[in-house]
């Protein structure tokens, strides 16, 4: 099955806010969410191509794990072209989430080359077969990777589109790889008529956090999905997709689904989708399990008061605990989330197995390859020692080490050269989505934070929300006094809370207090 996008035309690059709509969508049920009719609000920001351009050259330069590679970014018409040299697969593919997350950006075309130490193509091939057998998600899945001059062709079947995502991800993060080809097939338990796909996608639309429901339309006929309306971003369109691509789907097509940036993914939610009751927020959480297929199979309990969801049972890895809690926080309704789920390997391995596992699988990460890290596991409970430059490669080793069968916990005891360097988080993608937020805990007398004047820092902080797809700027306000940020004013959602986090962070903030309140 093969999912082409193509770029919508290029419609005005709009940003308003909540206050200044003019015409809402008509009301939504849940489970039954569908675009009747949007008009585009007033016009109050234009983006010029110039502001784009700005914001992406700022995120390439200022992502720390990107300081390695020499990358550029033009735009014309809402379009991003990048190009320069990355030095793994994995870097060339970050700049292209990063810049799909800002606003305005319509597209992006990735002429980016790469520039990394020749490996074997039987090299590779060995070294793709451990990457799927290690990861505890999809050791299972039969696949045969094939590799010629680099590029990686994975062949064999699997059951949905997000396991074949999954897989393909999973062949991207083996150093040395250029390319991954896709030549898997899906073949599905049970084959769906059209009206219970078209049901499954409204459902899943109107309970993710991320998305809006009011401007997406979803058709269906003979398998072929079509998605219409408007998304904030780049990035939201991506996710759109990704929900689309549900079991039985032939095709997604996303031509109609425009990218309008005052769309920003949940402005009038609260007005439209009404999921209020603990029993509807209960579903919901279950549902989002159910779909995601590194912990559909564990089947966890869901028990949920006052918005906050608790979740327990018994998984066999501890990326597959780690999915759970992020499914349900993606989740619209949830307040907080006490992830209580027991991890107990199908198959447990030896402690010193265990640990040699991990160190393989570090040494095969492009990310983190070229670091002296050791692994050592005690009753499952591995422990990370070494020195990296980041935060992000410092992440990027405790996930590798979270996805090994047999690890039921991971104490990252990495210590990192230069910390005053963010990363941005890319959760709108559901294998990008779980990186411990280290960033959030700096010293505010740390040596290494270069000197920004209060006045300077928060026009940084103003500015990295103005580009962000899921704040609305408009209703909050940024205070910084001595290099410390606090925030206030109203958000709809805990992400879009997070979210402010981050961008503080990201902004310069040595420390961050945030005092908005979630609606």
């Amino acid at each position: 099955m093969k999912h082409k996008t193509k770029f919508p035309p290029f419609p005005d690059g709009r940003r308003v806010g909540r206050k200044s709509f003019t015409a809402l969508a008509a009301a939504v049920c849940l489970g039954c969410a569908s675009a009747t009719s949007w008009a585009a609000p007033e016009d109050k920001k234009k983006m010029t191509d110039q502001d784009i351009d700005n914001a992406v050259e700022h995120t390439l330069l200022t992502d720390s794990a990107l300081l390695n590679n020499q990358l550029d970014a033009s735009v014309s018409e809402g379009i991003v072209t990048l190009s320069g040299k990355a030095d793994h697969l994995m870097a060339r593919e970050r700049a292209v989430k990063l810049a799909e997350t800002i606003r305005g950006v319509r597209g992006v075309v990735n002429t980016i080359t790469l520039e990394m130490p020749s490996r074997t193509d039987d090299e590779l091939r060995k070294d793709v077969e451990a990457a799927l057998l290690y990861d505890a998600a999809t050791d299972s899945y039969e696949l045969t990777p094939a590799v010629q001059d680099g590029v990686v062709t994975l062949s064999g079947t699997v059951q949905s589109y997000r396991e074949e995502q999954l897989a393909l991800h999973v062949a991207k993060g083996v150093t040395g790889v250029k390319e991954v080809k896709d030549n898997i097939t899906l073949k599905p338990r049970i084959d769906r008529p059209d009206a219970e796909i078209a049901a499954h996608i409204k459902r899943a639309i109107a309970i993710d956090v991320w998305l809006d429901p009011n401007f997406i339309t979803s058709e269906v006929k003979d398998g072929v999905v079509t998605l219409t309306g408007a998304v904030g971003s780049t990035a939201q369109r991506t996710r759109a997709m990704m929900l689309a691509s549900t079991s039985g789907a032939k095709s997604i097509n996303v031509d109609g689904l425009k990218v309008e940036p005052w769309a920003k993914g949940r402005d009038q939610r609260e007005r439209t989708i009404l999921i209020k009751g603990d029993p509807q927020i209960k579903d919901a959480v279950k549902d989002a399990l159910l779909y995601d297929p590194r912990v559909n199979s564990f089947n966890p309990t869901v028990e949920v008061k006052n918005g906050v969801v608790t979740l327990t049972g018994t998984v066999d890895n501890l990326k597959a605990k780690r999915a759970a809690e992020q499914d349900a926080k993606n989740t619209v309704g949830v307040w907080r989330v006490k992830n209580l789920l027991k991890v107990r390997p199908a198959k447990p391995l030896a402690d010193d197995k265990v640990a040699q596992n991990v160190k393989s699988a570090l040494l095969r990460d492009p990310i983190v390859d070229s670091y002296k890290i050791d692994a050592k596991a005690k009753n499952g409970v591995v422990t990370l020692t070494g020195t990296v430059d980041s935060f992000f490669e410092k992440s990027e080793a405790e996930d590798v080490a979270a996805r090994a069968n047999g690890v039921t916990d991971v104490r990252n005891s990495l210590t990192v050269s230069y910390p005053a360097y963010p990363y941005y988080a890319l959760g709108y993608d559901p294998y990008w989505d779980y990186y411990p937020p280290y960033y959030y805990h700096r010293s505010p007398y740390a040596s290494t934070w270069p000197y920004t004047s209060d006045a300077e820092m928060k026009d940084d902080i103003e500015e990295q929300m103005v580009w962000s797809p899921w704040v609305d700027f408009d209703d909050i306000a940024v205070k910084v006094e001595n290099g410390v940020a606090t925030l206030t004013g109203a958000a709809d959602s805990w992400l879009e809370y997070n979210k402010a986090t981050e961008n503080a962070y990201e902004g310069g903030a040595r420390q961050v207090y945030n005092n908005i309140k979630v609606n």
